[in-house]
């Protein structure tokens, strides 16, 4: 079965730096979109990057500049280098693979906490 799982999370200073990590298995991951969400308390789950199979990209205005999205898929493997943290980056971040023929196959990790505080 597939499965996604997200590493890398932790809690850093604001201005810090943290690279998730996203581990599929159970899929080739050349034929997903890949995503990143995440959702603080009380909030609703946004998009904060996406790359899709033909590796071009987009991201939530607030993290432009700060965050990049990348993927290896001879690892089956997406990243989130994340720099420059702010408080309000502090969420359970998750990942997404969206099958790129059919929109409605899609499958989410479990999520990895992103504490950003001093």
């Amino acid at each position: 079965q597939v499965q996604l799982v997200e590493s890398g999370g932790g809690l850093v200073q604001p201005g810090g730096s943290l690279r998730l990590s996203c581990a599929a298995s159970g899929l080739i991951l050349r034929f997903y979109h890949m995503g990143w969400y995440r959702q603080a308390p009380g909030k609703q789950r946004d998009l904060v990057a996406r790359i899709r199979s033909n590796n071009s990209t987009n991201y939530a205005e607030s993290v432009k500049g700060r965050f990049t999205i990348s993927r290896d898929n001879g690892k089956n493997t997406v990243f989130l280098q994340m720099n420059s943290l702010k408080p309000e980056d502090t969420a359970v971040y998750y990942c997404n693979a969206e099958y790129e023929f059919l929109a409605s196959l899609n499958y989410w990790g479990q999520g990895t906490q992103v504490t950003v505080s001093s």
